[in-house]
């Protein structure tokens, strides 16, 4: 085949995936965060994603909650040999307020899920659990 022909074919087959991937809305994309403030994800070897091109949903942000609870402390003292020290509990209950600490850090790896052009991410979540888990477990 003429060196004419397959640069005829190459462009035909070129014009024929970018038709496809145009008719895509969107596609699944894999990345590293590679700073968390500001936040920058990498999907690549090219420029990092950030600010205005990161769509960010709840399972990848800090965010507050309310959670009703209805329980009693257990018995605690204070020492001293002092009444107001001594061993007591207390209800603890209602409607309270919590922060939950979901926003990504360094490392993260997450799935996105790139808007047909390119130029927006929407960060669905991370493909691990959360690094950073460190609070008290009853």
């Amino acid at each position: 085949m003429p060196d004419a022909q397959k640069n005829m074919v190459q462009m035909v087959k070129q014009a024929a995936m970018e038709a496809v991937r145009a008719g895509k809305p969107t596609e699944l994309r894999f990345g590293t965060v590679a700073s968390a403030s500001p936040l920058e994800i990498r999907i690549d070897q090219k420029a990092p994603l950030r600010g205005p091109q990161l769509i960010l949903t709840r399972n990848v942000t800090d965010y507050e909650v309310d959670i009703s609870v209805s329980h009693i402390t257990e018995a605690t003292s204070g020492g001293g040999h002092y009444e107001a020290f001594s061993s007591h509990t207390h209800n603890y209950s209602g409607r309270k307020k919590i922060i939950v600490h979901n926003a990504l850090v360094v490392d993260d790896e997450v799935v996105l899920l790139q808007v047909q052009g390119g130029k927006k991410f929407l960060v669905l979540d991370r493909m691990k659990p959360h690094p950073a888990v460190g609070g008290e477990w009853a």
